[in-house]
């Protein structure tokens, strides 16, 4: 069984497959060297915190990150005497990746979605309506990253 995994890595990376994180890999390009945008909410402090997990913070930016968190919030579930029993926090997040001379790599937009119940208590309504706002966030910090190491333009050789 092990010899079946080994032939099918080897097949892998011969194919040309190397991992995103690694040195050299296409997201090492941004670590480091990534401008993030000053937070002034605290869903976007929560969204800078968690990209700089991914992408460590800029002391000689080459890139630039401006971003536009929208997040809004639906009633889900309704009982027959109006009361909401679940709500739905949307987020929207719009990117642009700049270089050094402010050129435009890549922009797009990245959407999800989570909820929360609203059954318990006054407290426990409101620590369930902040951890899903933290959570959209988080997932919407994954989902972007994943956009930009996918859409990230290769690094002109000398060849080209």
């Amino acid at each position: 069984m092990k010899l079946l995994a080994g032939l099918g890595l080897a097949g892998v990376s011969a194919c040309g497959f190397s991992p995103v994180y690694a040195p050299g890999g296409p997201a090492s390009r941004l670590y480091g060297r990534t401008a993030l945008p000053e937070p002034n909410t605290e869903e976007s402090y929560q969204l800078v915190r968690a990209l700089e997990g991914r992408l460590g913070r800029a002391t000689a930016p080459d890139y630039a990150l401006d971003l536009t968190l929208r997040l809004s919030e639906s009633r889900l579930a309704v009982t027959a005497e109006n009361s909401t029993t679940r709500f739905r926090v949307a987020g929207r997040l719009d990117y642009a990746l700049r270089d050094a001379r402010g050129n435009e790599l890549t922009r797009g937009e990245v959407t999800s979605f989570t909820g929360y119940s609203a059954t318990g208590s006054t407290v426990a309504t409101q620590a369930a309506k902040s951890d899903a706002r933290a959570r959209v966030v988080v997932i919407l910090s994954d989902l972007l990253m994943t956009r930009l190491v996918a859409e990230l333009p290769p690094v002109p050789t000398a060849e080209t």
